[in-house]
C-alpha cells in the first residue's frame, strides 16, 4: 500500500514525536495502546552496514548509516527495476529508503501474561522488536543481560517471578544449559500452542519425504514422493577462509538427526572475538549434521535471502523454517512430559545439498 502524501506527512509527524522514546526504550508502555505503532517497522539487524539511500538503488546517495536495532518505520515497500534480482525488496522509511537486505520485519504485539508454568516448560516466541534480558542475583538485584531477544525468536519459559518493575516476567532457561538463566517481561512473549506446530503429513512413510537444496540456485524444494509441496528461498554458507571454523555448506546426501524448536547457536557469552557469535533462541532447527552444527533454521540477523550469509547453516525465513520443522521427521510432539522434550532425535527425513 502506497501512502498519500498527507497521509505520509502525519505519519512523519508522529515519527518525530516518538524519537526521543525509541531512543531510551525499545517498546513503548504496554498500558497505553495509543502508543503502539501500528505499521510494520524495520528493525536493523547489523552495525553500520545497512544505509539509507536518498533513492531506491544502491548506487544513489548515502542519507546516513544505521545502526543495530535502530527502528524505523516502514510506509511502504517497492521493488525497483535496479534490484537486485535476488532481492529486490526495498522500504520507505522516514529520511529515505531502505534495502531489505539487513532489516527485520517487527511489529509490537502484546500478551497476556500466563499464570502458571508447566514444570516441562513453555514454548513461546518473542512478539516485539526486541526484548532486553536481565538477570537477577539476591547479592546484585537485577542487572541487564548481554542478551537481547529478537522479534520471532524463541525460547523456553521455566518460571514466572516479580520483575524489577513489579510486574511478571517470565524466567528463561537455556536448552544448552540449565545455568544460563535470564528474564523478560511476560507481555513481550506469546506462548505457543500444541497445535501451531503439529507435525504436517505425519502419517506418510518416512522415505516419502525428501529435500534438495541447490546452493546455486540458493533454493530449497520439498517433496512427497515426486511432488513438490513446499519451496524456499535460502541462504547457504559463506565459505570464509578468515574464520577458524569451516562455513561452507557441504555438499551431500545426510538426514535430519536432531530438531530443537528453540537453539542456542555459537558461544554462550558475547565475547566479541573475531568469527565468534552467540545467539539465542534460533527458531525451529532441524540438524542434518549434528556434530558440527549444520541445520536448517529461523533467521533473525539478516533478510537477504538468495546469497550465500551463513556459517555453513541453511538459513530460511522463520516461517519456512517453521513449516519445514512441522514436516520433516523425526516428529516433534508437543506439548512434552519433561525437559529432555525440549529435542527429538531420530534417523529422519533425506536432505540432498547439490
Amino acid at each position: 500500500m502506497k501512502l498519500s502524501r498527507r497521509d505520509f506527512l502525519k505519519l512523519g509527524a508522529l515519527t518525530l514525536g516518538s524519537l526521543g522514546t525509541l531512543a531510551f526504550a525499545p517498546y513503548p508502555d504496554p498500558r497505553d495502546e495509543r502508543e503502539i505503532p501500528l505499521l510494520p517497522i524495520a528493525r536493523i539487524a547489523v552495525d553500520r552496514q545497512a544505509a539509507i539511500y536518498r533513492e531506491p538503488r544502491e548506487h544513489s546517495w548515502v542519507v546516513r548509516w544505521t545502526l543495530q536495532d535502530e527502528l524505523l518505520n516502514i510506509y511502504y515497500t517497492l521493488t525497483p527495476p535496479e534490484g537486485p534480482a535476488y532481492n529486490p525488496f526495498w522500504f520507505r522509511v522516514w529520511d529515505g529508503y531502505i534495502h531489505s537486505a539487513y532489516v527485520q520485519t517487527v511489529y509490537y504485539r502484546y500478551n497476556t501474561p500466563l499464570e502458571s508454568i508447566p514444570e516441562s516448560g513453555q514454548l513461546a516466541e518473542v512478539t516485539v522488536p526486541y526484548t532486553q534480558a536481565y538477570q537477577h542475583s539476591r547479592a546484585q538485584g537485577w542487572q541487564e543481560h548481554h542478551f537481547r531477544l529478537y522479534y520471532e525468536t524463541t525460547h523456553w519459559i521455566t518460571d514466572i517471578v516479580e520483575g524489577p518493575d513489579n510486574r511478571p516476567w517470565y524466567q528463561l532457561t537455556s536448552e544448552a544449559t540449565d545455568y544460563l538463566v535470564y528474564y523478560v517481561p511476560a507481555t513481550h512473549l506469546r506462548p505457543i500452542s500444541p497445535d501451531e506446530i503439529a507435525p504436517i503429513s505425519p502419517d506418510l512413510p518416512g522415505d516419502a519425504k525428501r529435500i534438495e537444496i541447490s546452493l546455486e540456485r540458493q533454493f530449497l524444494t520439498a517433496y512427497e514422493v515426486d511432488k513438490v509441496v513446499f519451496g524456499a528461498r535460502i541462504s547457504s554458507g559463506m565459505g570464509q577462509k578468515d574464520v577458524p571454523v569451516g562455513t561452507r555448506t557441504p555438499k551431500g546426501e545426510y538426514h535430519i538427526t536432531s530438531k530443537s524448536p528453540s537453539k542456542h547457536m555459537g558461544s554462550l557469552s558475547a565475547s566479541g572475538a573475531p568469527g565468534t557469535y552467540s545467539l539465542p533462541g534460533v527458531p525451529w532447527t532441524s540438524f542434518f549434521i549434528y556434530e558440527s552444527g549444520v541445520a536448517l533454521h529461523g533467521t533473525f540477523w539478516h533478510n537477504n535471502f538468495g546469497i550465500p550469509m551463513s556459517h555453513g547453516c541453511i538459513n530460511l525465513r522463520n516461517a519456512d523454517a517453521k513449516w519445514l520443522f512441522r514436516w520433516v521427521t523425526p516428529a516433534y510432539e508437543y506439548p512434552i512430559a519433561d525437559r529432555f522434550g525440549w529435542d527429538v532425535r531420530g534417523y529422519g527425513t533425506r536432505v540432498s545439498i547439490k
